[in-house]
């Protein structure tokens, strides 16, 4: 639990930023982390809360009291240990993830939860810095083999965990580099791509083959989804080749925005913009939308539209705006009322630091160009009544805008890979499976498992890890028997 009266003694400290002027001109990462003296005192003011809230509120249930003891007292060898004995990759999640931890910590009821996240990075960058992070291969093979289709989050968790008790575990990514989302959906100046290779070193050295520009025969893919495969294999081969197949795929079809214009140039999906945008920083070519001196908007709130932000003003875009459907949240939630459950309250990334116009409730109704070029968007303000968006009148007004990008959200996955296997659908066309029953994570197709977006939808990526994982287990107990793998 940390020191008994430090979270009396002691302040939140949060990590702090490299400044707005110097890290436009990059795309590597600008926060600078913890100290392990800093680390230690926020270790400390973990409280014997009897109920540990903030375990709940993870999904992959981490065992936060614990391991923030252990770096209280300095045992930074044993507290990686226990961190992954829950989170296969706590260098992607301490990095990303909203941490809904920290709003189920006792202490956010006054708004100064523990620094979970922070003393989470700290503990996996410790780790890795004197190479505690080694190769787990299994010590007996099994014989059977798993095939995982697609290797974001979900995927990489599962064959992990597959690999580590003997499976033989091959991973097909359509895309030229392993990571999925992680890989090409986040800028490198929130997620180093470095760390997806470092985890795949140790992976391959577990047992994990990985298989990029492969594409599932059939898995005709919608406008907006990325894709450099050159290969393809078919649903059948992989049925007759692999004993059980995972399919791990992320929620790639974006929600589209049907209204007059959506044919200009310089509307485009989100993912248009920012999978581009990682491949140049990696040295792939130049990304063929340019922000530079235009007048950026970003319709949707949420994290990619985020990245949109800071990736526009790293162009050097003359303006960016961003706006949002819904009302402005408030600026705190009222914690009595709220703890330990998420929160609804406004919330300002470090993109949005660095520089954007922000509004809400508001409705884009056209985009506005001139011989096929856009210039503007024509919008209308809204207003709640009775439980539903309506127009105010005589509100229609019009935004500047040389690039529009599309953030409003992913509807679901690719829906080819589900029809190429004969996976039955739910009302949202993710796979439909389960995750409690004895059959959990096996979808309406004998011996074909799915996990993470696949099966949930767009999500975090500490939900894709859980699923992974669990999907891990239920793969193991279907071709075994039986699992010891964690749940």
């Amino acid at each position: 639990m940390g020191k008994p009266t430090g979270f009396l003694e002691y302040q939140r400290l949060s990590e702090t930023y490299e400044p707005v002027e110097e890290r436009l001109h990059h795309y590597r990462e600008f926060v600078l982390h913890l100290s392990d003296d800093q680390a230690k005192v926020q270790g400390a003011r973990c409280m014997d809360c009897g109920i540990p809230f903030c375990t709940q509120g993870c999904p992959v249930n981490n065992i936060i009291p614990d391991w923030n003891d252990l770096v209280y007292r300095g045992d930074w060898e044993r507290a990686i240990e226990v961190l992954h004995s829950t989170n296969n990759f706590p260098e992607f999640t301490s990095r990303i993830c909203p941490a809904p931890c920290e709003a189920a910590c006792t202490l956010n009821i006054p708004q100064t939860p523990v620094g979970i996240k922070s003393i989470e990075r700290a503990i996996i960058d410790k780790a890795g810095e004197n190479g505690w992070v080694l190769p787990q291969p299994a010590a007996i093979r099994t014989g059977r083999k798993v095939a995982i289709i697609g290797s974001g989050p979900a995927g990489l968790a599962a064959a992990q965990q597959l690999a580590r008790v003997g499976h033989d575990v091959t991973v097909f990514e359509k895309n030229s580099r392993i990571g999925g989302l992680l890989r090409y959906g986040i800028p490198d100046f929130k997620l180093d791509k470095r760390l997806i290779d470092w985890r795949m070193a140790q992976m391959k050295a577990e047992g994990v083959r990985f298989v990029t520009d492969t594409l599932v025969t059939g898995a005709a893919l919608p406008k907006g989804v990325a894709s450099d495969a050159k290969k393809s294999v078919t649903a059948a081969e992989l049925k007759k080749r692999f004993d059980a197949v995972i399919l791990t795929g992320g929620a790639e079809t974006p929600r589209d925005l049907p209204i007059p214009g959506r044919e200009l140039n310089g509307v485009h999906f989100a993912l248009e913009f920012l999978i581009p945008q990682n491949k140049e920083v990696h040295g792939a070519g130049k990304n063929p939308i340019n922000a530079g001196g235009k007048h950026v908007l970003v319709i949707g709130g949420g994290d990619t539209g985020s990245d949109c932000v800071g990736t526009s003003n790293r162009h050097g875009a003359a303006s960016v705006t961003q706006i949002e459907l819904l009302s402005r949240p408030p600026e705190l939630e009222n914690g009595p009322l709220i703890w330990p459950y998420w929160p609804l309250k406004l919330r300002t990334s470090s993109s949005h630091e660095e520089g954007v116009e922000r509004d809400w409730a508001i409705a884009t109704k056209a985009f506005i160009g001139e011989k096929g070029q856009l210039r503007a968007v024509q919008a209308v303000r809204l207003e709640w009544k009775d439980g539903k968006m309506v127009e105010i009148p005589g509100s229609e007004f019009e935004i500047k805008a040389d690039l529009v990008f599309l953030a409003m959200g992913f509807v679901s996955p690719v829906s080819g890979v589900l029809d190429a296997f004969g996976v039955e659908k739910d009302a949202r066309g993710n796979a439909r499976a389960d995750t409690e029953s004895g059959e959990a994570y096996h979808t309406s197709v004998p011996g074909i498992f799915a996990a993470g977006d696949m099966r949930r939808g767009q999500s975090l990526v500490v939900w894709a890890i859980r699923e992974g994982r669990q999907a891990a287990r239920a793969v193991d107990a279907y071709l075994m028997g039986t699992s010891e793998l964690p749940r």
